[in-house]
């Protein structure tokens, strides 16, 4: 099987990148709930976060920590909520979505990001 974010992971396919590692790579969701909505994604493929070995696990979620909190800080946001659903994409992978209320984190109000926004975003999280 090859997903979306595999084929992001290998360089196949253009993506927002915010942070990598050699375990984990972070992107920016081109249909954000919020500004700023970040994916961290294994380069293992797996089918959902509970597959992962321990190891990997820990890995992915001091990953998900330290990322949230560029995030709280560029953003100055209230909070960086985290959401781990696991059935769009056969991959597993962290949302993280900068909130200042809970009504900030319904996904009904994702929207399609513009190239400029997303440029924008990866500009103040890389820099």
């Amino acid at each position: 099987m090859s997903t979306i974010f595999s084929k992001i992971v290998a360089g196949e396919l253009p993506s927002y990148k915010i942070y990598e590692d050699e375990f984990v790579i972070a992107i920016l969701d081109i249909n954000p709930i919020q500004k700023g909505h970040t994916l961290v994604i294994p380069k293992v493929e797996v089918d959902d976060m509970f597959s992962l070995d321990e190891k990997m696990f820990d890995h992915v979620m001091h990953r998900v920590r330290y990322l949230s909190q560029i995030l709280k800080a560029k953003f100055n946001c209230a909070r960086v909520c985290v959401l781990v659903e696991g059935y769009n994409i056969p991959h597993a992978h962290v949302h993280l979505v900068p909130t200042n209320s809970p009504a900030d984190f319904e996904k009904k109000l994702a929207y399609v990001a513009s190239k400029e926004e997303l440029e924008e975003v990866k500009k103040l999280l890389t820099s």
